[in-house]
């Protein structure tokens, strides 16, 4: 959401736990084009999960301390002390909000979080077992091809990094994305593994992006209602 989003989308979605009262909602705080690791607005970001009924409030930054994403060495730091910020701001208020963080499979972005004394302050550790390829992959070193944005190989060698900093299976959720990547192929008779891709998809009807496809366009390419994509 940006300023632009009516905050009565906050509350539509808690909405859903009238239907089934023992479901958990949280928020997520952060995001891919946005984060502010500001300590002293610990109290607005819980404020708001508990005004609009949220069961849980989640901290996504991404990426800290990684120089492509404009980070800085003392993002390592500054991250842990914001949890724990947090967690001492909803224990003083008597909160029961749970307090997450979402954390990315990719051993690069990985090597700035201080996962051991994150965990200390958090309920639990959201891992995004998504995006870990995309039109973006084209700069790998194999070369500009289709890959799979969710690789269940991958997502192991991803849970082996937090068993190795003893970080316990139960605190691990793992996400999983109800969208797919997409791609233009440069030969668009390829139909085996690796198939040479030369950009992103164009949008699709619904979710009007390209390189991506929403569940349901999926799903209307395989029943045949969605044209031009295979």
């Amino acid at each position: 959401m940006d300023s632009g989003t009516p905050s009565s989308l906050f509350q539509d979605a808690t909405n859903v736990k009238s239907f089934k009262p023992d479901i958990n909602v949280s928020i997520s705080v952060g995001g891919w084009t946005f984060f502010d690791n500001n300590t002293g607005t610990q109290h607005i970001h819980g404020q708001i999960a508990g005004d609009y009924g949220f069961d849980g409030l989640d901290i996504d930054w991404e990426n800290p301390g990684a120089g492509d994403r404009g980070g800085s060495p003392e993002d390592t730091v500054n991250y842990v002390l914001l949890l724990k910020a947090l967690q001492e701001t909803l224990d003083a208020s008597g909160s029961k909000l749970g307090l997450t963080f979402t954390a990315p499979s990719s051993y690069w972005y990985l090597r700035w979080v201080d996962l051991p004394n994150m965990i200390k302050y958090a309920d639990w550790i959201n891992l995004m077992s998504y995006d870990i390829h995309g039109v973006w992959s084209s700069r790998d070193t194999i070369g500009s091809i289709v890959q799979s944005h969710t690789y269940l190989m991958e997502i192991e060698l991803a849970v082996d990094l937090f068993w190795r900093v003893n970080i316990p299976p139960e605190k691990i959720v793992m996400g999983f994305g109800f969208y797919g990547r997409s791609f233009t192929l440069a030969y668009k008779f390829c139909t085996n593994p690796v198939c040479l891709s030369k950009g992103a998809s164009s949008p699709g009807p619904y979710s009007d992006t390209g390189g991506i496809l929403a569940y349901y366009e999926i799903m209307a390419v395989l029943n045949g209602a969605l044209l031009g994509f295979y």
